[in-house]
């Protein structure tokens, strides 16, 4: 296994690249500022195809998408693997995608063959010797392509197992209550459908998506989630229970009763929202094809800065770090980048 190394150096933002503030159109929006207080750190280099971050205390956790590696990395950035996740089939958009740890468990969402599913494991060891024990199956028989495989997952602040699930290339299901395509869905983290979902007895908590590949919290328990459209707009949605997010009748702000309306909106070009996080009172949003990190200032969702433009390549997931940090995963070398010496990365931005 190749090493992963901690940079030295750290690298401070060009003061002239990447501060635009645009609007919900993607239009200039002065008066907006980013939130990043210092240097941007490199944390890891030389990651094949990493696809999620996610935290064991302090200790952090990366998903390779082809390999179907999991890898601890140490304080000094190297990288250790606890395991390989049997039955990954990596193919286009799938493979290993998001993970997620709570109360002693890895879940993992990946491709298998013929289908999407998520598993957990549980942790076995303390940091530096950690290992999973055997599979469990929480959620299996997600419609798989590939592309459109959404992948991310996150336990909620209710406690409750959300994922999202792409619509795998099926436009059709994404508005069928009954597909498990192109929806987000809310699991018990034992693979239960709570009694309270929208949906008596179906694990849908919003639908209409065409690939959601973010979700985060806010402070006061609201759901964010970022989507990828398909030539005209990507999507920043608030997702309410139920909802129904317009998929394939609409994309973007289309002003129509029956659909919810993002609360903002990108040119495909210049955004392919990923991951997203919070920390504090803003949203950041990792772009693939936009290749920018977007902070949102939750007091006006409307809104944002551009930072990193172009400066770090392709940008996949974005992840708030247990001091307070986000974390940025760079995604150069998952087929569709332009991989530099040391990618993929892990960055470290602090943040006001």
């Amino acid at each position: 296994m190749a090493a992963v190394l901690l940079a030295s150096c750290t690298v401070e933002p060009d003061p002239g690249i990447g501060t635009a503030a645009t609007d919900a159109t993607g239009t200039a929006a002065p008066g907006t500022t980013g939130s990043v207080s210092g240097a941007v750190e490199i944390i890891s280099t030389g990651l094949a195809a990493p696809w999620s971050i996610a935290f064991l205390d302090d200790t952090p956790l990366v998903s390779e998408r082809d390999s179907g590696r999991v890898l601890e990395l140490d304080g000094e950035g190297n990288g250790r693997e606890i395991a390989t996740i049997a039955g990954v089939v990596a193919r286009g958009e799938g493979g290993l995608l998001g993970i997620a740890v709570h109360d002693g468990y890895l879940y993992a969402y990946f491709t298998a063959s013929g289908e999407n599913r998520v598993e957990r494991f549980e942790l076995i060891g303390e940091p530096g010797s950690l290992s999973l024990g055997e599979a469990e199956t929480i959620l299996d028989g997600l419609p798989a392509a590939g592309v459109h495989n959404g992948g991310r997952i996150a336990l909620g602040p209710d406690g409750m197992l959300y994922v999202t699930a792409g619509d795998a290339n099926d436009r059709a299901s994404a508005q069928s209550l009954d597909a498990l395509s192109g929806k987000i869905l809310r699991l018990t983290p034992s693979g239960d459908v709570p009694d309270d979902n929208p949906f008596a007895g179906s694990p849908v908590y919003s639908y209409g998506h065409r690939n959601p590949q973010g979700i985060a919290w806010d402070a006061e328990g609201t759901l964010y989630a970022s989507e990828f459209g398909q030539n005209t707009w990507d999507e920043l949605n608030i997702i309410e229970p139920g909802g129904n997010y317009g998929w394939p009748q609409v994309e973007g702000i289309a002003g129509q009763e029956a659909f919810i309306d993002p609360v903002q909106q990108w040119r495909p070009a210049d955004a392919s929202p990923s991951g997203i996080a919070i920390a504090g009172d803003t949203l950041y949003v990792a772009n693939l094809r936009g290749q920018r990190l977007r902070a949102v200032p939750l007091a006006d969702p409307s809104t944002a800065t551009e930072l990193l433009v172009g400066e770090y390549g392709r940008l996949r997931d974005a992840v708030a770090a247990p001091d307070g940090s986000i974390w940025v995963l760079t995604n150069n070398t998952d087929g569709r980048g332009r991989p530099a010496a040391d990618d993929d990365r892990i960055l470290r931005l602090p943040v006001a």
